[in-house]
């Protein structure tokens, strides 16, 4: 007896979308109950005494749900036919809950854009369509349900179909292909509707069976295989690394690169769910066997060791479209946590750059803040390296999700536009090479009878960095000791008077900044650098450049609140933010981050300027202490 091999379906995951009661649970019901997919006990449960079921109750899980009559939850249902299995997101249509459609349409196919025929296309529809085509649906199917309740006019659908396509146009490279029914009767569902002779396309589901699909980027080339979990299931065996592809096919010899780190080995052994397999594709759970020991651990990402491979990003610096899941506002600054792949880092907000207008689907920019439901276009700096893709090339090395730090919620989900790699100033050049004085420095130093040392003035704009870095200018200088003022204003016009005000650009500025301080200090000078310099990843590119050449560094925070800083304005810039005419001044609408240990902290506001800069010198001479008999 020869026993028959399963037959193996194409999986099509697709997601829904439209308005709150536009009909998609009840056409997800249409599609179980159509295509047998209900256990008859599920059926039962929701059809009345007269025989007839209730569709949507197949769809609307929680209790919630069926008391309010509307979706609240992302469900999935699944469904097949001869040729192909399906997995089915039901996502929410109340605005409220747009979170949800972010999330049910991440890893979808293609997209069910419902649409009741008496009210056409509304806000939801295109804030739906909107979040599909972000995420990079390939596929866009509308339906015009209930055309029942406009007794099957061909008009009345024409005038739909037209809104729709004006709409994708307005989407930018879509196609969408737009089909009459009702989902309550069946009409154009999975059968050809009787009571529509003036329609020639396709039903849905024929629609839905002839979508092709295929592996993602499937060349060994392009091979991503986050490590979930490492293993050893015995001491005689070697360890396992598993995971699943996110990319790429995998065979039992191939050449793979560990990353971050960047060590090669060897596939050795290779274990899927299905023994006969040699080459394991994207999106299969595999687990592997190298045949090094090489250090690779979860959160790693192993990648094509072959010549020509496609390799992805370490990045530090992501730009992203977010949607953002929290009441609480999304803001510059923010700090987070943020999960790609089975990697997580911890993020900080650099700048938000626009947000979405669900009514006209325009890009409104320079927000500041995200709220409930909104989506919108951030930078964001990781405390460590991401191995990442951009989105639209990898839908899943290119997403993530940000968690708050505190409750542990996940507050954001979003997706990369650029991936990039931020290490200003470490770099190796292999075009030139570091020279040395020829001056021994101890040398240097004791010959003019000063030591070096790099003074760092942090805070909100009008604090009164530049009036303390002032002072201490002149005592140490009267004290006869050479002191030289490096003020941001200053600066601006020379050595970085080619940037601007962007996150990348103060990165540049404080690394030029640093570096000039650097050469100050290693020539004796007690360098004073007063600038916002507002972010802590930046400021610490400045403590790094010192501390790697030996050089004492002095962070001194001036912590003047904003509202003090405010009212004293000198230069009026903070009457300018609160008009509108002046975008992204830090302390108003672009974020601050506080030193969280700072050498010392000064407040300005009713202070003596002469006392506050007594307590800097204090410091400076316990750290680089003058000379003996200087």
């Amino acid at each position: 007896m020869t026993l028959m091999r399963p037959v193996t379906r194409q999986l099509l995951r697709i997601a829904t979308a439209g308005s709150v009661d536009d009909g998609k649970s009840t056409l997800i019901g249409r599609l179980l109950h159509d295509t047998d997919s209900l256990p008859l006990d599920h059926l039962e449960a929701v059809t009345d005494e007269e025989g007839i079921a209730d569709l949507a109750a197949l769809s609307d899980g929680l209790r919630a749900e069926r008391e309010q009559g509307i979706t609240i939850d992302v469900a999935y249902r699944f469904f097949s036919t001869e040729s192909r299995s399906y997995i089915l997101a039901d996502t929410p249509g109340h605005e409220r809950y747009t979170r949800n459609m972010f999330t049910g349409a991440s890893n979808a196919h293609a997209a069910i854009l419902l649409v009741d025929a008496r009210a056409g296309v509304l806000r939801q529809t295109r804030r739906h369509a909107r979040i599909a085509k972000l995420l990079g649906v390939k596929h866009f199917v509308a339906t015009v349900n209930k055309i029942d309740l406009i007794a099957f006019d061909q008009a009345g659908f024409a005038r739909v179909a037209e809104e729709l396509q004006q709409m994708a146009a307005r989407l930018g490279d879509v196609d969408i292909t737009v089909i009459p029914i009702a989902a309550k009767h069946g009409d154009n569902v999975v059968r050809r509707s009787e009571r529509t002779p003036w329609y020639s396309g396709p039903t849905l589901l024929e629609y839905l069976e002839n979508i092709e699909l295929a592996a993602p980027q499937a060349e060994a080339s392009r091979l991503r295989l986050p490590v979930q979990w490492v293993s050893r299931p015995t001491a005689n065996v070697r360890r396992r690394y598993t995971g699943r592809l996110a990319a790429g096919t995998l065979s039992i010899g191939d050449p793979v690169v560990s990353l971050p780190a960047g060590t090669r080995s060897t596939v050795a052994a290779l274990d899927t769910l299905d023994d006969d397999r040699a080459t394991a594709v994207a999106p299969l759970s595999v687990s592997i066997e190298l045949t090094d020991d090489i250090d690779v651990g979860r959160g790693d990402v192993l990648v094509s060791g072959a010549e020509g491979a496609t390799l992805p990003m370490l990045a530090r610096e992501l730009d992203a479209t977010v949607c953002w899941f929290s009441d609480t506002p999304l803001r510059g600054g923010d700090r987070l946590a943020l999960k790609q792949t089975t990697k997580t880092v911890r993020t900080t907000v650099q700048e938000l750059h626009t947000r979405l207008d669900p009514e006209t689907l325009d890009e409104l920019d320079s927000p500041v803040e995200l709220a409930l439901n909104d989506i919108g276009t951030v930078t964001l700096r990781t405390s460590s390296v991401v191995v990442a893709d951009n989105y639209a090339d990898n839908r899943d090395s290119g997403a993530f999700i940000l968690i708050d730090e505190t409750s542990n919620d996940t507050v954001g989900a979003g997706t990369i536009l650029e991936a990039r790699e931020v290490k200003p100033g470490t770099h190796p050049r292999t075009d030139i090479r570091w020279h040395p004085s020829a001056l021994d420095r101890k040398y240097r130093w004791h010959a003019t009878g000063q030591p070096g040392a790099t003074i760092w003035f942090t805070g909100l704009p009008a604090s009164g960095k530049s009036t303390i870095a002032v002072a201490v200018e002149r005592a140490l200088v009267e004290s006869g000791r050479v002191a030289y003022l490096l003020d941001g204003d200053n600066l601006r016009h020379g050595l970085s008077d080619d940037l601007g005000f962007s996150p990348g650009d103060r990165t540049e500025n404080i690394r030029r900044v640093g570096h000039l301080t650097r050469l100050l200090g290693d020539a004796g000078v007690v360098a004073l650098a007063s600038l916002v310099s507002p972010l802590k990843s930046d400021r610490e590119i400045a403590r790094a450049l010192n501390d790697a050449a030996k050089l004492p560094f002095i962070e001194v925070y001036v912590s003047t609140s904003v509202q003090e800083c405010e009212r004293r304005d000198p230069k009026g810039l903070y009457a300018r933010a609160r008009s509108g005419s002046l975008k992204g001044l830090t302390g108003v609408d672009a974020p601050y981050e506080p030193p969280e240990n700072p050498d010392l902290v000064l407040d300005t506001t009713n202070a003596d300027i002469d006392d506050l800069a007594a307590q800097v010198i204090a410091l400076l001479n316990e750290r680089s202490p003058r000379l003996p008999g200087r």
